[in-house]
């Protein structure tokens, strides 16, 4: 079984204005608590392992920013952890649709069930789903936990079969991913509409040794984004190379 749910969401944490979360927007930021996932690459410890112990910001903060800031803002961006093990997320993004914005939605794609039922809802402008390995055993590896592949590889259909705008993303660790695995999973997704290769951010990881692991270097990097191309009409990279 997966580890993490939480029954009630709340927001944990509110950045007001971003330009990397949603390409090309100017959005601001919601963190909703908790993970069913382990990754040892994630940089968001705090929210993975102690949500129980960071203050919940009040909606009607957020709501406030927005109205008044709603021509400056394209949209607003929720993560977390993962969005989708909250019962309520339908609830949460339904009122920030209903303040006249945008909104994209990062998630790990374990609760397809949930995706789908947003998405058909018109509740999500964007949606980008983190593919954390080849579509095989080498997944739990990089999960942390067991993963049931069914239900990645289900958010991943649900997802291109939406019609809504949206990425996958995978974050390259070079102790646990090769330029190999990331053309094998270009190679599963060939035909999406954007691929993101992100580089690996050591310090604060889930797993401390990791914390000391060098990002692979620019030339693999940019080596694995022309592998990609082969499948996907669009690459980019983030992160620095």
């Amino acid at each position: 079984m997966l580890q993490g749910v939480i029954a009630h969401v709340k927001i944990i944490g509110f950045i007001k204005t971003s330009l990397l979360d949603w390409d090309g927007h100017v959005v601001a930021v919601l963190y909703l608590p908790g993970c069913n996932l382990r990754c040892p690459f994630c940089h968001n410890r705090e929210i993975v392992q102690s949500p129980g112990s960071m203050e919940e910001v009040p909606f009607e903060e957020v709501e406030n920013y927005v109205r008044d800031n709603v021509e400056f803002l394209d949209g607003i961006v929720v993560t977390g952890g993962e969005p989708t093990i909250h019962p309520d997320l339908p609830k949460l993004l339904s009122r920030l649709k209903a303040l006249g914005t945008k909104v994209k939605l990062d998630t790990n794609g374990t609760n397809p069930d949930m995706l789908e039922d947003v998405l058909e809802a018109g509740l999500v402008d964007y949606v980008a789903m983190d593919i954390k390995a080849p579509l095989d055993e080498k997944y739990d590896d990089l999960a942390g936990v067991p993963v049931p592949l069914d239900k990645i590889k289900r958010s991943i259909e649900v997802i291109r079969a939406s019609g809504v705008d949206h990425e996958f993303r995978t974050t390259v660790v070079p102790i646990l991913l090769a330029p190999s695995d990331v053309e094998r999973i270009a190679a599963y997704i060939g035909g999406a509409r954007k691929f993101a290769i992100q580089q690996f951010r050591p310090g604060n990881t889930l797993d401390p040794n990791l914390g000391v692991v060098k990002p692979y270097p620019r030339g693999t990097v940019l080596g694995m984004a022309e592998g990609a191309k082969r499948y996907v009409r669009k690459v980019v990279i983030r992160g620095d190379v």
